[in-house]
């Protein structure tokens, strides 16, 4: 569940904070500009790829309406992760596992764009030399008890997983059933739309089946239960 959050969901702050204000949008487009076009006049390539890419801002659902919502789920984040890792090296104690990958990949983004960056450098330093970590990945140990994980764990299952990308995905995943090509809801107390994605349902789906393949439930449910996702994960 921790990797689908971190591929599915935390894109949304890493698009966004990178094309939605005017120094990222900048730095995203110059950097991609001088590895992408070599052959290119550096501020033509950037113009042409903050054409391409600020126009796609809605593919994510990021918009003046919507910002409130993401940056807050951005910022969140960061808070649960920094007490978290501030006593282990990895999510689930001394090795990395799929959350780790799936949660990293979009913050080591978000740590190379000025806005995001400046957040994670002032806020959150254990997080950042976890995405520092995780650039050379190493088992230093085994993981950890859910006993263990528990109290530091359950805030970001519960918070982010079952309290914004659950009910997010599990919306998406209707509207296209519905055949709609936009969604609007209610996340978290507040209006959220953005146009339907295919593949967000597809993962969704498969996340089910993972739940459905587990043959004893009986450890897993009450910790699903309490982290408000078990019900998306039935239907």
């Amino acid at each position: 569940m921790i990797e689908e959050y971190g591929d599915e969901w935390g894109n949304k702050p890493m698009f966004h904070y990178r094309w939605f204000y005017e120094p990222d949008q900048v730095s995203a487009a110059e950097r991609l500009a001088r590895s992408l076009m070599p052959g290119v006049d550096p501020s033509s390539g950037s113009e042409m790829i903050k054409g391409r890419m600020i126009p796609r801002l809605k593919l994510v659902g990021s918009s003046v309406e919507t910002k409130d919502q993401i940056e807050g789920s951005f910022k969140r984040q960061l808070a649960i992760l920094e007490e978290h890792l501030a006593h282990r090296k990895y999510l689930l104690g001394g090795r990395p596992a799929f959350g780790d990958f799936g949660l990293y990949a979009q913050l080591y983004q978000c740590s190379s764009d000025p806005t995001p960056g400046a957040i994670i450098k002032t806020t959150s330093p254990h997080v950042l030399s976890w995405i520092d970590r995780m650039l050379d990945p190493k088992r230093e140990g085994e993981f950890e008890m859910w006993d263990a994980l528990r109290s530091t764990l359950m805030p970001l299952l519960k918070e982010e997983i079952g309290g914004t990308f659950f009910p997010w995905t599990a919306a998406n995943a209707r509207a296209l059933a519905a055949g709609q090509k936009e969604f609007s809801m209610q996340l978290r107390g507040k209006p959220y739309s953005q146009e339907t994605q295919k593949y967000h349902a597809k993962s969704l789906a498969a996340l089910r089946a993972r739940y459905a393949g587990v043959a004893d439930k009986r450890a897993l449910d009450p910790i699903l239960t309490e982290a408000g996702c078990l019900e998306f994960l039935q239907q």
